[in-house]
């Protein structure tokens, strides 16, 4: 298969991540209204957890017959490593999705899908305690992106951000962190297993709040369990696993663009499943967040160039 072919399949494989990422707001917005945040949580990733174990097995059959070796670790060094390596990120992962699930209940699907996407602009704003230090273009695009936020969440006459608004923002900035923390841990382990270990982690946090705090029961879970099966498979499980193996031969650029279309796929979903309009001046907001997504991204020394936004972006 020629490269130009392979990057084709792939981009085509990372943009349907990201319509599997977008469509999954509207999932999530349904499962609000019947069962709790971490109940819906502790559902979708125990779904996750089942889904990837097998993927998990897939790929060590397949490496196995490449290379006769899997990637399983070999000793208790490694296994501590991917374990704690998971949980971090698991947890950043709890927690951004969390207040995204709340937010999403005072917020519509097209806004939370946009100001979750202010995570690409933020991720590099954050990469300078790691010492990378961001472009003018970057701090360009952060300042379009407050701009935007601003049109699309504060409307004529209101003192300020909605109370869905400002949860999912907040929810932003903690997959921002899951972002960087995937981008460190996946140079020292397999990306398949960390994204299984990271599943299990949030499904288990989950799982403790949804205990101590909600009482779930059984008719609620299954009348939600259609959103619940959407986001634990398609966006947990195949979406993830599609991220990984898009990537893999992907230039980081392209990548990021593809996966960018989240947001706008989120809000198309909202507004055709659920019928939630959006106002010219929503619609301003929008365009100018997603035009600041895309600038962050864009390498104008040449395209071939490292991007400057998330290399490795796990919803």
């Amino acid at each position: 298969m020629s490269s130009k072919k392979t990057e084709v399949i792939n981009t085509l494989a990372l943009v349907f991540a990201a319509f599997i990422w977008g469509t999954t707001f509207v999932a999530q917005s349904e499962g609000a209204k019947i069962i709790g945040p971490y109940t819906f949580l502790a559902g979708r990733g125990w779904i996750g957890i089942v889904f990837l174990y097998f993927v998990v097995r897939a790929n060590d059959r397949a490496l196995m017959r490449r290379t006769g070796r899997t990637a399983k670790p070999e000793n208790f060094l490694q296994w501590r490593q991917l374990i704690g390596l998971g949980f971090l990120c698991g947890t950043f992962l709890f927690i951004a999705s969390f207040l995204q699930q709340v937010g999403i209940q005072y917020t519509t699907t097209a806004k939370s899908s946009f100001i979750t996407a202010m995570y690409v602009v933020l991720v590099p704003v954050f990469s300078i305690f790691a010492k990378k230090y961001p472009s003018v273009k970057v701090w360009v695009c952060v300042v379009l992106s407050v701009i935007g936020l601003y049109l699309l969440c504060i409307r004529p006459g209101e003192a300020g951000f909605g109370y869905g608004d400002l949860l999912t923002l907040a929810g932003a900035v903690f997959f921002s962190m899951q972002i960087l923390s995937i981008n460190y841990s996946v140079q020292m382990v397999d990306g398949i297993r960390l994204a299984w270990w990271q599943t299990c982690s949030m499904g288990l946090i989950a799982t403790v709040f949804m205990l101590v705090f909600e009482k779930p029961d059984a008719a609620s879970i299954l009348a939600a369990l259609p959103s619940l099966l959407y986001a634990g498979v398609l966006s947990t499980g195949v979406a993830y696993t599609l991220q990984i193996v898009g990537q893999r031969h992907l230039n980081p650029t392209v990548a990021s663009l593809a996966m960018c279309l989240e947001s706008v796929f989120g809000a198309l979903a909202g507004w055709l499943v659920q019928g939630q309009e959006l106002s010219a001046r929503e619609i301003s907001g929008c365009a100018i967040m997603f035009a600041a997504i895309v600038l962050s991204n864009l390498d104008f020394s040449g395209m071939g160039g490292k991007a400057h936004g998330a290399d490795d972006i796990s919803r």
